[in-house]
């Protein structure tokens, strides 16, 4: 029996933090940038530190290389000089495998077998379809929305765009959704604007924020979700 008296039609399912710990993106991500540092007669473990620490204080705030490069003791001057080449190489990396969390895999495949899944994520394109293959996961969806493909930063969730094209996409209204998601501002917000309603998982950067706004459900993980959904 499902946790849902009415259940879903269709299952939405964010990709970062809550299929595979992004933190291994970007650790591998920041030892890229320190490799185009060192070319540039940059310290690489020093710049990679940099970045690191950059990203663990918020991954999505933009200005990570400024920041890293400050921090580094590189002036503005020569910085302006470097950013170019030292973002490019940060999105220029194509990770050969990302590790999901523990059951993911699984979970997702039993929650496919019951449910459209579709997943819905935010970001620069190339980068979340490298990831995608990174996790071996793309095929399990029935539909991948990138909100960066529909408008930019500017339609990233919680803006309703997304959601709206995944549920068009798998011929479903908005409310017979269920989101699953890591991050309450994010993924809860943009089902709580369709009138969706959504299972937080707290995995990930975001396992301790706040629940606001909140979810019809709070498990630990992905394979609690399935459970959940009666799968």
């Amino acid at each position: 029996m499902t946790f849902f008296e009415k259940p879903p039609l269709a299952v939405v399912i964010d990709l970062d933090d809550t299929l595979y710990p992004q933190s291994a993106y970007l650790y591998g991500a920041s030892r890229a940038v320190g490799r185009a540092g060192a070319a540039a007669g940059l310290d690489q473990v020093r710049l990679s530190r940099a970045v690191r620490r950059q990203l663990v204080a918020g991954s999505d705030r933009g200005g990570t290389i400024d920041r890293a490069l400050a921090a580094y003791g590189i002036g503005p001057d020569l910085a302006a000089d470097l950013i170019p080449t030292l973002v490019a190489a940060f999105t220029a990396y194509r990770p050969r495998r990302l590790p999901g969390y523990p059951g993911a895999r699984d979970a997702l495949a039993a929650i496919s077998a019951r449910y459209p899944v579709a997943c819905l994520t935010d970001g620069n394109p190339a980068i979340q379809r490298a990831k995608l293959a990174a996790t071996g996961l793309t095929d399990a969806f029935a539909a991948i929305v990138i909100t960066d493909e529909l408008g930019g930063r500017t339609l990233r969730k919680p803006h309703p765009e997304g959601l709206r094209q995944v549920a068009e996409m798998l011929g479903v209204h908005p409310s017979d959704l269920v989101v699953i998601g890591d991050r309450p501002g994010k993924d809860m917000a943009v089902a709580a604007a369709l009138g969706a309603r959504s299972i937080r998982v707290r995995t990930g950067e975001y396992a301790d924020a706040p629940d606001a706004p909140p979810a019809t459900a709070c498990v630990p993980d992905l394979t609690a979700a399935a459970t959940l959904l009666g799968v």
